[in-house]
Protein backbone atom coordinates (compact mmCIF):
# COMPACT_ATOMS: atom_id res chain seq x y z
CA UNK A 1 0.00 0.00 0.00
CA UNK A 2 0.98 3.17 -1.30
CA UNK A 3 0.75 6.23 1.70
CA UNK A 4 1.11 9.80 0.29
CA UNK A 5 3.30 12.37 1.59
CA UNK A 6 0.51 14.42 2.85
CA UNK A 7 -0.68 11.12 5.49
CA UNK A 8 2.96 10.42 6.28
CA UNK A 9 3.71 14.02 7.12
CA UNK A 10 0.71 13.98 9.12
CA UNK A 11 1.53 11.30 11.07
CA UNK A 12 4.88 12.03 11.57
CA UNK A 13 2.99 15.27 13.31
CA UNK A 14 1.42 13.12 15.20
CA UNK A 15 3.79 11.05 16.47
CA UNK A 16 6.31 13.89 17.34
CA UNK A 17 3.30 15.15 19.44
CA UNK A 18 2.67 12.20 21.75
CA UNK A 19 6.39 12.26 21.74
CA UNK A 20 6.73 15.38 23.38
CA UNK A 21 3.44 15.73 25.06
CA UNK A 22 3.95 12.47 26.98
CA UNK A 23 8.01 12.49 27.66
CA UNK A 24 8.77 16.39 27.93
CA UNK A 25 5.20 16.20 29.99
CA UNK A 26 7.09 13.90 32.13
CA UNK A 27 10.09 16.12 32.69
CA UNK A 28 7.75 19.02 33.64
CA UNK A 29 5.86 17.30 36.31
CA UNK A 30 9.01 16.01 37.86
CA UNK A 31 10.24 19.95 38.07
CA UNK A 32 6.97 20.94 39.25
CA UNK A 33 6.90 18.14 42.07
CA UNK A 34 10.65 18.61 43.15
CA UNK A 35 8.96 22.94 43.38
CA UNK A 36 9.99 24.07 46.62
CA UNK A 37 12.30 20.88 48.15
CA UNK A 38 15.84 20.64 48.78
CA UNK A 39 17.75 18.44 45.82
CA UNK A 40 21.11 17.09 47.60
CA UNK A 41 23.12 19.13 45.07
CA UNK A 42 23.28 21.56 42.64
CA UNK A 43 23.74 18.87 39.48
CA UNK A 44 20.49 16.98 39.59
CA UNK A 45 16.59 18.06 39.81
CA UNK A 46 15.41 15.11 41.94
CA UNK A 47 12.91 14.80 44.12
CA UNK A 48 13.86 10.88 45.34
CA UNK A 49 16.16 9.29 47.20
CA UNK A 50 18.16 8.24 44.58
CA UNK A 51 19.34 12.20 44.15
CA UNK A 52 17.66 12.49 40.81
CA UNK A 53 18.23 9.01 39.00
CA UNK A 54 14.73 7.45 40.06
CA UNK A 55 13.64 10.61 38.54
CA UNK A 56 15.25 10.54 35.32
CA UNK A 57 14.44 6.71 35.11
CA UNK A 58 11.07 7.10 35.26
CA UNK A 59 10.89 10.53 32.65
CA UNK A 60 13.08 8.16 30.49
CA UNK A 61 10.09 5.62 30.78
CA UNK A 62 7.54 8.02 29.80
CA UNK A 63 9.45 9.16 26.94
CA UNK A 64 10.66 5.04 25.98
CA UNK A 65 6.40 4.23 26.56
CA UNK A 66 5.26 7.09 24.27
CA UNK A 67 7.89 6.24 21.31
CA UNK A 68 6.51 2.31 21.20
CA UNK A 69 3.46 3.10 21.19
CA UNK A 70 3.97 5.66 18.28
CA UNK A 71 5.95 3.07 16.50
CA UNK A 72 3.16 0.26 16.98
CA UNK A 73 0.55 2.71 16.03
CA UNK A 74 2.32 4.85 12.72
CA UNK A 75 5.22 3.04 12.20
CA UNK A 76 3.43 1.14 9.07
CA UNK A 77 2.15 4.54 8.22
CA UNK A 78 4.94 7.03 7.74
CA UNK A 79 7.69 4.83 9.49
CA UNK A 80 7.45 7.00 12.70
CA UNK A 81 11.03 8.75 12.30
CA UNK A 82 9.35 11.51 14.63
CA UNK A 83 13.17 13.11 14.90
CA UNK A 84 14.92 14.92 12.41
CA UNK A 85 18.37 13.25 12.99
CA UNK A 86 16.93 9.89 12.33
CA UNK A 87 14.70 11.29 8.95
CA UNK A 88 18.27 12.62 7.76
CA UNK A 89 20.41 9.85 9.13
CA UNK A 90 17.68 7.29 6.59
CA UNK A 91 18.47 9.83 3.56
CA UNK A 92 22.33 10.20 4.27
CA UNK A 93 22.07 6.48 3.29
CA UNK A 94 19.91 6.04 0.51
CA UNK A 95 17.22 5.10 2.50
CA UNK A 96 14.63 8.03 2.12
CA UNK A 97 13.88 10.52 -0.87
CA UNK A 98 15.56 13.47 -0.44
CA UNK A 99 12.21 15.01 -1.92
CA UNK A 100 10.62 14.04 1.39
CA UNK A 101 13.17 15.29 4.30
CA UNK A 102 11.81 19.08 4.42
CA UNK A 103 7.85 17.90 4.50
CA UNK A 104 8.79 15.19 6.93
CA UNK A 105 11.57 17.23 9.23
CA UNK A 106 8.77 20.42 8.92
CA UNK A 107 5.92 18.17 10.21
CA UNK A 108 8.03 16.75 12.91
CA UNK A 109 8.54 20.47 14.38
CA UNK A 110 4.90 21.25 13.96
CA UNK A 111 4.17 18.55 16.17
CA UNK A 112 6.47 19.21 18.78
CA UNK A 113 5.61 22.92 19.16
CA UNK A 114 1.75 21.96 19.26
CA UNK A 115 2.72 19.51 21.97
CA UNK A 116 4.43 22.06 23.80
CA UNK A 117 1.64 24.77 23.81
CA UNK A 118 -0.91 22.05 23.90
CA UNK A 119 0.60 20.97 27.24
CA UNK A 120 1.44 24.68 28.64
CA UNK A 121 -2.50 25.49 28.47
CA UNK A 122 -4.09 22.40 29.97
CA UNK A 123 -1.34 22.34 33.10
CA UNK A 124 -1.82 26.02 33.60
CA UNK A 125 1.45 28.78 33.84
CA UNK A 126 3.66 26.53 36.38
CA UNK A 127 4.36 24.28 33.33
CA UNK A 128 5.96 27.27 31.81
CA UNK A 129 7.47 29.02 34.80
CA UNK A 130 8.51 26.05 36.71
CA UNK A 131 8.89 23.23 34.73
CA UNK A 132 10.65 25.28 31.32
CA UNK A 133 7.88 22.93 29.45
CA UNK A 134 10.60 20.41 29.68
CA UNK A 135 13.62 21.97 27.83
CA UNK A 136 16.65 20.78 27.57
CA UNK A 137 20.20 22.60 28.37
CA UNK A 138 23.09 21.41 29.80
CA UNK A 139 23.42 20.99 33.29
CA UNK A 140 25.92 22.18 35.72
CA UNK A 141 29.62 21.34 34.79
CA UNK A 142 29.08 20.22 31.27
CA UNK A 143 30.34 22.90 28.74
CA UNK A 144 29.09 23.80 24.92
CA UNK A 145 31.42 21.05 23.29
CA UNK A 146 30.85 18.08 25.77
CA UNK A 147 26.94 18.48 25.26
CA UNK A 148 27.08 18.20 21.69
CA UNK A 149 29.22 15.55 22.31
CA UNK A 150 26.92 13.79 24.85
CA UNK A 151 23.78 14.69 22.65
CA UNK A 152 25.70 12.45 19.72
CA UNK A 153 27.15 9.56 21.60
CA UNK A 154 23.10 9.41 22.96
CA UNK A 155 22.08 9.67 19.44
CA UNK A 156 24.16 7.41 18.06
CA UNK A 157 22.97 4.39 20.39
CA UNK A 158 19.30 5.09 19.45
CA UNK A 159 19.54 5.16 16.06
CA UNK A 160 21.93 2.32 16.05
CA UNK A 161 19.18 0.56 17.39
CA UNK A 162 16.85 1.59 14.95
CA UNK A 163 18.97 0.56 12.36
CA UNK A 164 19.03 -3.04 13.58
CA UNK A 165 15.67 -3.53 14.97
CA UNK A 166 13.54 -1.32 12.66
CA UNK A 167 15.32 -0.77 9.41
CA UNK A 168 17.24 -4.14 8.84
CA UNK A 169 14.78 -6.36 6.98
CA UNK A 170 16.47 -9.34 8.69
CA UNK A 171 15.09 -7.91 12.39
CA UNK A 172 12.63 -9.74 14.68
CA UNK A 173 9.49 -8.69 13.82
CA UNK A 174 7.01 -7.04 16.03
CA UNK A 175 10.09 -5.76 18.43
CA UNK A 176 11.30 -2.69 17.03
CA UNK A 177 8.89 -0.49 19.15
CA UNK A 178 10.01 -2.14 22.33
CA UNK A 179 13.54 -2.28 21.28
CA UNK A 180 13.43 1.49 20.58
CA UNK A 181 11.45 2.79 23.46
CA UNK A 182 13.58 0.78 25.44
CA UNK A 183 16.81 1.88 24.00
CA UNK A 184 15.35 5.85 24.87
CA UNK A 185 14.59 5.08 28.44
CA UNK A 186 17.83 3.71 29.16
CA UNK A 187 19.68 6.18 27.21
CA UNK A 188 18.03 8.95 29.26
CA UNK A 189 18.70 7.57 32.24
CA UNK A 190 22.20 8.08 31.96
CA UNK A 191 22.29 10.84 30.10
CA UNK A 192 19.42 13.39 31.32
CA UNK A 193 21.15 14.87 34.11
CA UNK A 194 24.02 15.65 31.73
CA UNK A 195 22.21 17.70 28.38
CA UNK A 196 18.52 16.91 29.24
CA UNK A 197 18.82 13.81 26.65
CA UNK A 198 17.21 15.31 23.63
CA UNK A 199 18.43 13.01 21.26
CA UNK A 200 16.42 14.65 18.98
CA UNK A 201 16.31 18.41 17.22
CA UNK A 202 12.15 18.54 17.20
CA UNK A 203 11.86 17.28 20.72
CA UNK A 204 13.98 20.60 22.47
CA UNK A 205 12.67 22.31 19.84
CA UNK A 206 8.91 22.69 21.01
CA UNK A 207 9.41 23.83 24.29
CA UNK A 208 12.16 26.25 23.11
CA UNK A 209 9.63 27.53 20.95
CA UNK A 210 6.65 27.64 24.07
CA UNK A 211 8.80 28.53 26.40
CA UNK A 212 10.10 31.68 24.33
CA UNK A 213 6.70 32.22 23.29
CA UNK A 214 4.47 32.02 26.28
CA UNK A 215 6.97 34.47 28.55
CA UNK A 216 9.22 31.43 29.95
CA UNK A 217 13.04 31.05 29.23
CA UNK A 218 15.23 31.62 26.31
CA UNK A 219 17.46 28.88 25.24
CA UNK A 220 18.16 29.73 21.57
CA UNK A 221 21.60 29.78 21.93
CA UNK A 222 21.30 26.52 22.88
CA UNK A 223 19.89 24.89 20.13
CA UNK A 224 22.81 24.15 18.28
CA UNK A 225 23.70 21.23 20.59
CA UNK A 226 20.45 19.84 19.74
CA UNK A 227 20.69 20.01 16.06
CA UNK A 228 24.78 19.21 15.60
CA UNK A 229 24.73 16.39 18.50
CA UNK A 230 21.87 14.42 17.15
CA UNK A 231 22.64 14.31 13.32
CA UNK A 232 26.07 13.29 13.73
CA UNK A 233 25.26 11.19 15.95
CA UNK A 234 22.72 9.47 13.88
CA UNK A 235 24.75 9.63 10.84
CA UNK A 236 27.29 7.77 12.25
CA UNK A 237 25.52 4.93 13.68
CA UNK A 238 23.66 4.37 10.39
CA UNK A 239 26.90 4.11 8.20
CA UNK A 240 28.61 1.89 10.86
CA UNK A 241 25.47 -0.08 11.16
CA UNK A 242 25.87 -0.80 7.00
CA UNK A 243 29.15 -1.16 7.24
CA UNK A 244 29.00 -3.88 9.71
CA UNK A 245 26.04 -5.60 8.78
CA UNK A 246 27.20 -5.65 4.73
CA UNK A 247 27.72 -9.21 3.31
CA UNK A 248 30.74 -8.37 1.74
CA UNK A 249 34.96 -8.20 2.72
Amino acid sequence: MTVSLGKRSLAEAVGTFILVFFGAGAAVVTLMLASGTATSTPFNIGIGALGGLGDWLAIGLAFGIAIAGAIYALGRISGCHINPAVTIALFATGRFPGRDVVPYIVAQLIGAAAASLLFAWVVGPDAVTIGGLGATAPFAGIGYLQAIVIEAIGTFLLMFVIMGAAVDERAPPGLAGFAVGLAVAGIITTIGNLTGASLNPARTFGPYLGDWLLAGQNLWDLFPIYIIGPIIGAVVAAFLYDYLSCDCE
